[in-house]
């Protein structure tokens, strides 16, 4: 495979090395494949590279970020890593057959068979090459990106079924990449620039017509969505999150405008922005101050809001509220909970309505949306009480959540819940103060901690914790949800926050199988059993 596409193997074939003894015919077989093949010059323009060392017009079969999928002919992109640097691996990639090799800096003394090509921004340099290696899909499809601190996943899906009902709608988020044809599981919210456009060209393919797509911080700052053509933009909201790579909220934000005042390439054709959160208003007033001339939709509650809510009523099996546009109103009545969720439906249908589809239409699909796994997913075995599992992992995400628990829970509110590790370790003490600011009880837990010791995570978070005897530290997770579990009633809500759809731990360099969900249905199974 090759940026998800399958290669051509009669290339690869042509590249792959012959015996002297190879008979006329084979060789002319050979020439004509050569003749058909792109070429490095197809790719490349001069004014992108600093230097070149070898010939331009070199015949590739493919483009390479990673050395362990190089084969005979392709083009190896060496990308600067905050763990590694893909310079190191230029030596496997050539002997494994690849013919150039784009980096920061020329080698001393190339190796005469092997092109190398010079750039300043290796990143910056893939997403344009890869973009007219795959013939610009994003130009022939409708490109909706998402981006926000919390509900990017909610809103990707919820808009890939309003604009499912006639065409055919691809999805590339942190639950799976829809690509038409097929499905796959996803391995990063927003993939590589090779991965994007070799996706939406799957996409193309297969006959959609929108590719919906969550856009991440990091994908925005490392060139991941460089040259994109958005046909609109969506801001949820902006908490406190990832300062382990942006420093700062500040900084964080910047990024995040990035995508819509034209830092990641050419303007959205639409910006689609939740005027309730306080750096959405700001990021609305500097669109409408230095991009006048791009189309601006707002949602909210608030009462300027182009799409707003009105007459909000909350509870644990539905949200029901009046979904007010310019020109006409109508009732939602979704199964979403939550006011988070309200917000949701609210950009959602924002955005559909404002790249042109029929309002009345939309507003009847909200009804219909069935929510999204591991999100604020309801687990129902049968058991007297309420089990949700949810992704919320921010402080700002928790609250929220458990603020909504809390009103509409008629008992206790239960809580397991975790941080991640290597990761922003100041959201950790902010966590656990919001948790210990609604949960009747809490269970700490191990969430991800990768390579960083638990026994230093649960240090972090206990820095926000304010009444000691309503938290019990666990280190395994499993136990927690257990222990929950014994200790919940008839009418309390258990919440299991942080993992969501994940399917597995991550401790050290290793990845066990672990689905909250699938463990809560075990252990409800077990303990119905001792009864």
């Amino acid at each position: 495979m090759i940026g998800y596409l399958t290669p051509n193997y009669s290339i690869i074939h042509a590249f792959q090395h012959r015996p002297a003894t190879r008979t006329r015919r084979e060789s002319k077989s050979r020439s004509r494949v050569f003749q058909m093949a792109p070429k490095l010059s197809d790719y490349l323009q001069a004014d992108e590279v600093i230097a070149v060392k070898g010939p331009l017009d070199r015949p590739i079969s493919g483009l390479v970020i990673d050395s362990r999928r190089v084969v005979p002919g392709t083009l190896f992109f060496a990308l600067p890593g905050r763990r590694t640097d893909g310079a190191t691996f230029i030596d496997e990639a050539i002997s494994r057959g690849a013919v150039a090799i784009v980096s920061s800096q020329l080698p001393v003394h190339p190796p005469a068979r092997v092109t190398f090509i010079q750039v300043a921004d290796p990143r910056s340099t893939l997403a344009t090459v890869a973009q007219r290696y795959y013939r610009f899909p994003d130009r022939d499809l409708t490109v909706i990106g998402v981006t926000g601190t919390n509900g990017k996943t909610t809103v990707t899906h919820l808009l890939k079924h309003l604009l499912n009902g006639d065409q055919r709608v691809g999805l590339l988020g942190t639950i799976n990449y829809d690509l038409g044809a097929r499905t796959v599981p996803a391995f990063r919210t927003t993939p590589e620039a090779l991965d994007i456009y070799g996706m939406m060209a799957q996409m193309r393919d297969a006959g959609c017509r929108h590719a919906v797509m969550e856009v991440s911080s990091h994908g925005i700052d490392q060139q991941r969505v460089r040259g994109l053509q958005f046909g609109a933009a969506v801001f949820t909201n902006l908490t406190r999150d990832h300062l382990d790579y942006h420093r700062t909220i500040e900084g964080y934000f910047e990024v995040k405008t990035r995508l819509f005042l034209g830092g990641t390439g050419p303007l959205p054709k639409v910006a689609v922005v939740n005027l309730d959160d306080p750096h959405g208003a700001a990021l609305a007033a500097r669109i409408a101050a230095e991009r006048p001339e791009m189309k601006r939709v707002t949602f909210g509650e608030s009462a300027g809001a182009d799409v707003r809510a009105e007459n909000v009523v909350l509870n644990f099996t539905n949200s029901t509220f009046r979904l007010v546009w310019p020109g006409g109103t109508l009732e939602v009545n979704s199964p979403l909970i939550g006011r988070y969720n309200v917000s949701n439906l609210l950009a959602a249908f924002a955005t559909a309505w404002g790249l042109g589809r029929d309002p009345a239409v939309l507003a009847a699909r909200l009804d219909t949306f069935r929510g999204v796994p591991g999100r604020m997913e309801r687990i129902d075995e049968g058991q007297p009480f309420n089990v949700l599992v949810d992704y919320a992992h921010t402080d700002d995400a928790l609250r929220n959540a458990l603020g909504m628990l809390r009103a509409i829970t008629p008992g206790r509110l239960v809580v397991v819940f975790g941080c991640g590790g290597n990761r922003d370790r100041t959201k950790r003490p902010l966590m656990t103060s919001a948790v210990q600011e609604f949960a009747d009880l809490a269970f700490a837990t191990a969430d991800n901690p990768r390579t960083e010791p638990l026994a230093r995570i649960f240090e972090d978070m206990r820095a926000g914790v304010t009444a000691p005897e309503k938290i019990t530290w666990i280190e395994d997770r499993r136990r927690a949800i257990s222990l929950a579990l014994d200790t919940v009633k008839p009418g309390d809500c258990l919440l299991i926050a942080g993992k969501g759809h994940e399917s597995y731990q991550e401790f050290a360099d290793t990845i066990f199988p672990f689905d909250d969900r699938q463990v809560v249905r075990e252990l409800i199974g077990i303990k119905s059993l001792k009864e």
